[in-house]
């Protein structure tokens, strides 16, 4: 039988992913040392309170009902988070649990947006950010992301044409891949300019607790008019190591979220309770472990990108992420040939930059998901395998 797929199913194509992890197994099997610097799993452990929180409510038979709302406590957890961790008071109605920001992300234009209704989103940029909006027959306008800017868009320089037809507008700071870091002025900036273009902010906060230098990473809610332009995704996956759990929050404008939730009513029942449960532990827990974490990606990444400057590869220090995004070497001009290349002589794979986007071409990205003396060990394979020569 012939089966025609959907436009939308024909997107997606496996790629340089499967290519990568294919020939990643072909190495193993052949006992060769792989360090897999490519997915952005944390391999830092949950913190017992939070398991033991998951296990005694996975124990009440209860639990296992449908959740159809958030529980009280966790509404009133992250209603004390937010407030201890950035100083931002949310009510119960600007508050919405979903099942990871990848889901959220994926869904949400379907809370705005119309077949053909313009979102904004950034080049570089998570994929999800463009998928998102796709799904639903959006399009996607893409603004610029770079170096010589600290990989902040230029608001000034978006067409006037183009932000007055977009519904929604994707930021997101501490950025992934980009590794860069937004400040105080530009997020002023940003509410006047959705203010002006009446354009919904999206912003994803999921790397927030993971920045660099002695900085705090905060939240674009807490600024003056933020709630009256946008929503913000915080992830408890990264600060947490709570990533399988999948256990994120939409928060801010309580317009978007009561038609975000009423979507979303139509295809979840809720976050597995004892899941709940867990992420109120975490949110009401001790938070130096989260503070400690980020000081041993911060150890990681000064050692990889001093690492690769040391044996002749110029890549600067990131601000923030559990990321390192790096130019190609001299002498190389394709990110997917860069990877394989790099995997095949020396055993350590990373994700090309053309993965993220257009403008992600000319660089590769690594994730800080081995311990120090593995990614000193990563570097030296690097270096004896003369790729950079």
């Amino acid at each position: 039988m012939k089966i025609t797929f959907s436009d939308k199913a024909n997107m997606f194509e496996a790629g340089i992913f499967a290519v990568l992890n294919e020939r990643k197994e072909e190495l193993l099997k052949q006992g060769k040392k792989i360090y897999n610097l490519s997915v952005g799993t944390p391999d830092f452990k949950t913190p017992e309170h939070i398991m033991k929180a998951v296990e005694e409510a996975a124990k009440n038979p209860d639990n296992y009902k449908y959740a159809l709302v958030d529980i009280p406590p966790l509404v009133e957890a992250m209603q004390g988070f937010y407030q201890r961790r950035f100083g931002v008071e949310l009510s119960a109605d600007e508050i919405m649990s979903v099942n990871g920001s990848q889901e959220g992300m994926a869904h949400f234009a379907w809370a705005l947006c119309n077949p053909g209704d313009v979102v904004l989103v950034p080049n570089p940029g998570y994929p999800i950010f463009k998928i998102g909006p796709a799904l639903c027959d959006a399009r996607t306008v893409e603004y610029p992301l770079y170096e010589e800017n600290g990989f902040l868009p230029k608001l000034d320089e978006i067409p006037e044409e183009t932000a007055r037809a977009a519904k929604f507008m994707v930021v997101n700071y501490p950025a992934n891949p980009v590794c860069a870091v937004a400040d105080d002025a530009f997020y002023r900036e940003l509410i006047d300019f959705a203010r002006k273009y009446e354009i919904v902010i999206l912003h994803d906060n999921a790397y927030s607790d993971i920045i660099f230098g002695e900085k705090k990473g905060g939240s674009f809610l807490q600024y003056e008019g933020a709630k009256e332009v946008g929503v913000e995704f915080y992830s408890l996956s990264k600060s947490f190591n709570y990533t399988g759990a999948r256990m994120s929050f939409c928060l801010g404008n309580r317009q978007v979220i009561e038609k975000f939730r009423a979507v979303r009513t139509q295809i979840d029942y809720g976050v597995f309770l004892p899941v709940q449960y867990g992420a109120v532990a975490a949110l009401t827990g001790p938070f130096e472990g989260v503070e400690e974490q980020c000081r041993n990606y911060e150890k990681r990444s000064r050692a990889l990108c001093g690492g690769l400057r040391s044996i002749g590869w110029p890549v600067k220090d990131s601000a923030g992420t559990m990321f390192v995004w790096a130019p190609l070497p001299t002498g190389y001009t394709d990110s997917n040939e860069f990877c394989l290349k790099l995997m095949e002589k020396s055993g350590v794979i990373c994700v090309p930059g053309s993965s993220f986007g257009s403008l992600g071409e000319g660089y590769v990205r690594f994730a800080l998901v081995l311990p120090e003396e593995e990614l000193l060990e990563a570097v030296e394979s690097i270096r004896k395998s003369g790729i950079l020569e």
